[in-house]
């Protein structure tokens, strides 16, 4: 009698490709958030910008409010913009907007800037910001107004990233990247950390 043969595992892989798909779709969502009304945006358009189905998503995500409150969520991106030491903290959170506008031609925290578009998920993004991006910096600072130093220094990146990815203004996209964090960055460490040094 012959032995049965079963094919290998594809656990593994299998969960690698659901995992970048997955990906796929936050990302066609978030792209999709930051130029169109949440109201206005289709399960069908996330699906083609993705290049899944419209059916895979709900069997990832369950509805089109459930997929965009992960894509209305800034822990990940706050994770990741403050993933420094306090007293460098400013130079990291500068390159980390630059670099996602110049590699990724988006940096999820701009976001925010389209709360208005979105009604009452304008003011899920909102809350969202405050609590997951501003608050958690409060956080990390120490000395007096760190709740303003905080909402200044955040202010002072978005600035940035408006000029350098959506007002496409030609002086900053034309600059070195290294440049810019060394020019910009002591501005918003002035808030993190005052008394540091300013340009």
């Amino acid at each position: 009698m012959s032995a049965v043969s079963t094919p290998p595992s594809t656990t593994a892989p299998a969960r690698r490709d659901a995992e970048a798909t997955k990906a796929a779709i936050l990302k066609a969502a978030r792209y999709l958030l930051a130029r169109h009304a949440h109201a206005d945006i289709t399960l069908k358009a996330v699906a083609e910008r993705a290049g899944v189905s419209a059916p895979l998503i709900l069997k990832y995500f369950g509805n089109k409010d459930a997929l965009f409150a992960r894509v209305m969520s800034f822990e990940t991106d706050a994770d990741a913009l403050l993933d420094a030491p306090l007293d460098d903290l400013g130079r990291h959170m500068v390159r980390h907007v630059l670099v996602g506008q110049s590699r990724h031609g988006a940096d999820p925290l701009l976001r925010i800037v389209f709360a208005p578009l979105h009604a009452e998920q304008g003011d899920i993004l909102r809350a969202n910001f405050r609590t997951q991006v501003t608050e958690r910096l409060t956080e990390r600072l120490t000395g007096a107004d760190a709740g303003l130093r905080a909402e200044l220094a955040v202010a002072a990146l978005l600035g940035l990233g408006v000029i350098y990815g959506l007002a496409r203004g030609p002086h900053v996209r034309a600059a070195e990247l290294d440049e810019i964090v060394e020019r910009y960055a002591p501005l918003v460490q002035g808030h993190l950390t005052p008394g540091s040094p300013r340009p």
